[in-house]
């Protein structure tokens, strides 16, 4: 009486099914939520970069590269290290410069040495911070470096020159003559 509406097929067994599901999240993209963990009784020396993202809870002195993931250093991280990534969050200590393309997050508990290049930045109150912060949401974040000074040769530089060697002492113009203050 109930048999009418199953099907003639079979069932496939749970072995197959957990095949399955076990193939599908191995081949599905890393941004599904799945995160490295370094442990909080790990500590590496040397440079991180893969393609997914981190948790850090241990201790890591080095770099950190991963540019389009994001990176979370926990309470009990620590990093000397310089941290590139899409998405920064810190609750632990970091000694070092961070570069993230979409925003960087410092927790209360978190405590940050170094610069910081974001378009957004949140710094939650009671997060200890020391460095400078750059926000430009109209470039993509990257560390730039400093531009040299220009050199200007010719006449006008030569005048500035002369112009800088000149001291006025009681009205009079004193020129290529050193002034102290004694």
């Amino acid at each position: 009486m109930f048999e009418k509406h199953r099907s003639n097929k079979p069932e496939p067994s749970r072995q197959q099914a957990q095949q399955e599901t076990f193939t599908a999240s191995a081949s599905a993209p890393v941004s599904s939520g799945r995160a490295a963990v370094i442990g909080p009784g790990i500590h590496i020396n040397g440079d991180i970069s893969g393609d997914e993202n981190l948790i850090v809870e241990g201790k890591v002195d080095g770099k950190i590269i991963l540019g389009a993931h994001q990176v979370e250093i926990g309470q009990s991280g620590q990093v000397n290290a310089n941290i590139n990534a899409k998405v920064i969050k810190i609750a632990g200590q970091v000694r070092g410069d961070l570069t993230g393309t979409e925003k960087v997050i410092i927790s209360r508990s978190g405590n940050v040495h170094g610069n910081i290049v974001a378009p957004r930045m949140t710094l939650e109150d009671g997060a200890i911070f020391k460095g400078s912060i750059d926000m430009d949401p109209g470039e993509p974040a990257k560390a730039k470096p400093a531009a040299p000074a220009k050199k200007t040769v010719g006449k006008t530089a030569e005048k500035k020159a002369t112009d800088a060697a000149k001291v006025v002492t009681a009205g009079k113009v004193n020129e290529g003559k050193g002034y102290s203050l004694n």
